[in-house]
């Protein structure tokens, strides 16, 4: 499951429990964004802050990890790369992978690194967030087939929840209790997080 995750929410852990049941998964593993081309002109936090935030969010579920893979890597970060690199980790033939990310992003796809290459990498798990229902998968009759196939479309519980509305509301001096995991608000709030001179840019897909 890719994702800025700046900060990581409650509409992030529900996302990843519903595809790891829908889809009989084994695992999940959290990949923050390292240098991400596509966020280039947007402030970011620090990928060690998203880093540590994740993995606080993610510490009750033993299901979940979180892999500093693009974190670590040292030029920019795209997700294809990741996959590859992944592939590496496991025998041959032995594990299906599914990369899991909101409708939103799946719907950009067609203007990401080598999008072309990702079927043959992994199934796409396109989540619906709030504002896409499953009107929202309407853009897949314009993919190749190719690539349509490999979409996998999934709903879940609609949690009107989004790290923009929480960055904001740090801001703004508002309560984000019950938006992010305790662990994760405790950090945000202990090291500043949101204010305007604690984000850097930083530049995915």
């Amino acid at each position: 499951m890719g994702g800025t995750f700046d900060p990581i929410h409650h509409g992030h852990l529900v996302a990843a429990e519903e595809a790891l049941f829908a889809l009989g998964l084994e695992r999940v593993i959290f990949i923050p964004t390292g240098d991400s081309f596509h966020k280039a002109q947007h402030k970011v936090s620090s990928p060690e802050d998203r880093y540590m935030m994740t993995s606080l969010a993610t510490l009750e579920n033993d299901r979940f990890r979180v892999s500093r893979i693009e974190i670590d890597r040292h030029e920019p970060s795209y997700t294809v790369d990741t996959l590859r690199e992944m592939r590496h980790w496991f025998p041959t033939g032995e594990v299906s992978f599914y990369f899991i990310t909101g409708v939103d992003a799946v719907s950009t796809m067609m203007s990401w690194h080598e999008h072309d290459s990702l079927p043959g990498l992994c199934s796409i798990v396109a989540v619906t967030r709030p504002g896409y229902g499953k009107e929202g998968f309407e853009f897949l009759k314009s993919f190749p087939d190719s690539f349509r196939k490999s979409v996998v479309p999934l709903t879940i519980p609609s949690l009107s929840i989004s790290s923009t509305e929480i960055r904001k509301r740090v801001k703004e001096g508002k309560n984000i209790r019950y938006l992010v995991p305790p662990l994760v608000e405790q950090y945000i709030r202990k090291k500043g997080l949101y204010r305007e001179a604690r984000l850097e840019k930083t530049s995915k897909r």
